[in-house]
């Protein structure tokens, strides 16, 4: 499939046309960015690294049934995907009380709730991503109280599938964040990417960091923990 010309450019990732209007290609960057985009760095085989685990992580969970966007990983930073309309909500989905949420809360890192956590922010730059409900989500038109319905319910499932998956290589799936959006035909799919810039991650014995936060906080050994975890989804 032939690149084209370069139609959207995020944080993390760069999309382009392809010849066909309903594809597109996604290339992940090796640009690291925290705190709405205060903090930057590159990060070396970020990338390459986050492409690899997103095509494990998809794959997963395409065959579990899952509709996303994902259809070929085609060389190390580049995969072919379905073109969608994004909805310009992130939708995330705590296991346990981490980030944000405690420093908001004011509930210690690492809490486990007796339920499941939604929360979906507003994907706007200028006002910093702000945390919405969903009446804000409908009055925004960003999406429809059934369009949330069905996001929701595909979050949950990927949740489920997302814990079995790292609990087999001894990760605890703390927090992750995702994206939706609409193919042509009006299909509600998984877009965007997993990895652990998107997700917490922590080694299940030591409670180690495996993910961004090991940029955010200045643990050190960013590319170390992301090619850990790549290691552990490949012995699968």
């Amino acid at each position: 499939m032939k690149q084209l010309e370069k139609i959207y450019e995020g944080k993390a990732k760069q999309i382009y046309r392809t010849e066909d209007e309903n594809l597109i290609i996604m290339h992940y960057k090796d640009d690291a960015t925290a705190y709405n985009g205060i903090k930057k760095a590159q990060i070396k085989e970020k990338g390459t690294l986050n492409n690899k685990i997103s095509t494990i992580i998809y794959k997963y969970l395409i065959a579990k049934g899952i509709p996303t966007h994902y259809i070929e990983t085609i060389n190390d930073c580049d995969q072919l995907c379905k073109k969608v309309t994004i909805f310009p909500l992130e939708v995330i989905c705590r296991n346990y009380v981490a980030g944000s949420m405690s420093k908001r809360l004011g509930i210690p890192e690492g809490t486990k709730p007796e339920n499941v956590i939604f929360e979906i922010c507003y994907k706007n730059d200028t006002l910093g991503d702000p945390l919405i409900n969903d009446h804000h989500a409908v009055a925004l038109k960003a999406a429809t109280y059934d369009e949330l319905k069905e996001i929701y319910k595909l979050t949950s499932e990927i949740n489920e599938y997302l814990k079995e998956l790292f609990s087999k290589v001894g990760i605890i799936l703390v927090d992750f964040k995702i994206e939706f959006g609409k193919t042509f035909d009006g299909k509600i799919v998984l877009a965007d990417e997993i990895s652990p810039d998107t997700a917490r991650l922590w080694d299940e014995k030591t409670h180690d960091k495996l993910d961004k936060d090991r940029f955010r906080r200045d643990l050190g050994h960013v590319t170390e923990a992301y090619q850990e975890i790549y290691k552990r989804l490949g012995s699968l």
